[in-house]
């Protein structure tokens, strides 16, 4: 019986060949998927209303956040949300 190289249902006649690993799941290049991912991510974070808000902090400072964090079992964004929305709850004390 002669083999059709197109024919991938009978894997036994082609136990010689190599073939690459996990088969492709999106045509595009994976830095085009990125670029994709995130602008789908800005469009849902804007229809909920959300803004992003960028900052640095020293090391020891976010240690201390992520462990709080995990302790509560949310997640840093979830935390950070709560702690600046208690802030903004009290009033501000002036000299």
């Amino acid at each position: 019986m002669a083999k059709i190289t197109s024919d991938r249902t009978t894997i036994d006649l082609f136990a010689h060949e190599k073939r690459p690993g996990r088969p492709k799941t999106n045509p595009l290049p994976r830095e085009e998927q990125l670029k994709l991912n995130k602008r789908n991510q800005v469009r849902r974070d804007r229809s909920k209303g959300l803004k992003r808000i960028e900052s640095k902090i020293p090391e020891d400072l976010y240690q201390k956040l992520d462990a709080r964090a995990q302790a509560l079992q949310t997640t840093r964004s979830a935390l950070i949300e709560q702690l600046l929305t208690q802030a903004l709850a009290k009033p501000l004390m002036t000299k």
